[in-house]
């Protein structure tokens, strides 16, 4: 009888386990915050400036912590590549690209944005590693583009700055590229010490562009202070490592699917710090999502 639950299980939850499914709702819910303490760090702060220090500081903890659980940045050569290739398209271009962005767009857009992730990740998928895509998760990443589309399409006004949102889906292609580059970059025993190396390259191609397009100037106010040090810790370092560790337990087009509760927690969170306002169009649409998120995971058995 235990036996048959057991095999029932895997049959609706696919191959993920409960450990999986957490990792990937907490995970959600970090990066979903980190939209909204971006905007707040933006108002008054040069992005790719404050984005390079981020991830400088970020990165040395990282690090500093590795080395303290005895790993070792003595990685393979692939290692290497992917933690370049992350390092640039993560981090340099993803979230430099967001920070920039969020100068003219809403938390909540951004987040709906890079939502649009799986569908990404997937379709790159396909057409470089020729990986075969289920009907049934085929569906359930069309319904989760749809409703990312009904809450987008409730909450877009015809004010919306389109620099913001070109930088936004450039970057969310960036870490579609990223997200793939994973695979080499994940395995190991060194996945802490792969996120301080990545954060610092990322900081280090920041700074030079930061030298040509910025004036080096921050206004620490508690507020900004109190941002900053959130997202160097929250997503920046906790929820990085687990992004790198649920990729490298269930893989990235399975990890990505996550990313469609970007919506619900994106706007939750800015409409309770930012008062952006919510409606029965972003809960229908998150609902949608939902079922997209399900009917993917059952595909994959």
């Amino acid at each position: 009888m235990k036996i048959n639950k057991l095999v029932l299980n895997r049959k609706i939850i696919g191959n993920l386990s409960s450990l999986d499914v957490s990792m990937g709702i907490v995970f959600s819910f970090m990066w979903g915050s980190a939209f909204t303490s971006a905007r707040i760090i933006v108002e008054q702060t040069p992005p790719l400036t404050v984005s390079a220090l981020r991830f400088v500081i970020a990165g040395l903890i990282a690090i500093s912590i590795a080395k303290f659980l005895g790993q070792s940045w003595k990685l393979t050569k692939t290692q290497w590549r992917a933690t370049a290739v992350i390092g640039l398209c993560q981090n340099s271009l993803y979230l430099g690209l967001t920070f920039v962005g969020l100068q003219w767009i809403e938390a909540s857009l951004a987040t709906i944005l890079a939502s649009m992730l799986p569908l990404l990740v997937t379709c790159l998928d396909r057409i470089l590693f020729k990986k075969h895509i289920k009907f049934l998760g085929i569906v359930g990443l069309l319904l989760g583009c749809c409703g990312v589309i009904i809450i987008m399409g409730n909450r877009v006004s015809n004010e919306i700055d389109i620099r913001g949102v070109i930088s936004c889906v450039v970057g969310v292609f960036a870490l579609a590229v990223a997200t793939l580059s994973l695979r080499g970059a994940s395995s190991g025993e060194n996945i802490l010490m792969i996120v301080g190396l990545q954060m610092l390259i990322g900081s280090a191609i920041l700074t030079i562009f930061s030298l040509f397009f910025e004036v080096w100037v921050i206004d620490w106010s508690p507020k900004i202070l109190l941002a900053f040090s959130y997202s160097i810790i929250v997503p920046g370092l906790i929820a990085t490592w687990i992004w790198f560790s649920l990729i490298a337990r269930i893989g990235a087009t399975e990890a990505s699917t996550f990313h469609f509760l970007n919506p619900f927690f994106g706007v939750a969170i800015a409409a309770l710090i930012l008062e952006e306002p919510v409606s029965l169009y972003d809960y229908v649409g998150v609902a949608i999502v939902s079922l997209g998120i399900l009917a993917v995971q059952i595909s994959k058995r």
